[in-house]
Formats: structure tokens, C-alpha cells, sequence
């Protein structure tokens, strides 16, 4: 398998694997957390994700 972010193999690394799906299969692996963090930082996905939160709530 190829890392998501840089195309590497992830079996010669510790690899994670991402999977949003009930079923557990795999939608994304990386070769290591700096794979993935560059690649939320380039995929700009942290934009607009925050909670919100007011004091009426």
C-alpha cells in the first residue's frame, strides 16, 4: 500500500490507517504522523472545523 500524502510504501514505516467508513476498511493510510499532518496542513481540512460555542448555550 502507498502512503496517501507522499507515495511511499507504509509497511517499511508505522503507518496509520484512516477509515471513516462503519465497515473499518481503509480510506487513507500514511507511512507516519508527518505524513499526515502534512497532509491536513496542505488539504487545508482543519479550516472551518472548529466548534462553536456561545454562554446561551
Amino acid at each position: 500500500m502507498e502512503c496517501t500524502y507522499c507515495g511511499c510504501s507504509v509497511e517499511d514505516h508505522d503507518p496509520l490507517y484512516l477509515s471513516p467508513t462503519p465497515a473499518g476498511d481503509p480510506t487513507a493510510q500514511f507511512c507516519n504522523y508527518g505524513c499526515l499532518s502534512a497532509h491536513i496542513d496542505e488539504a487545508d481540512l482543519t479550516t472551518g472545523t472548529t466548534c462553536q460555542w456561545s454562554p446561551e448555550s
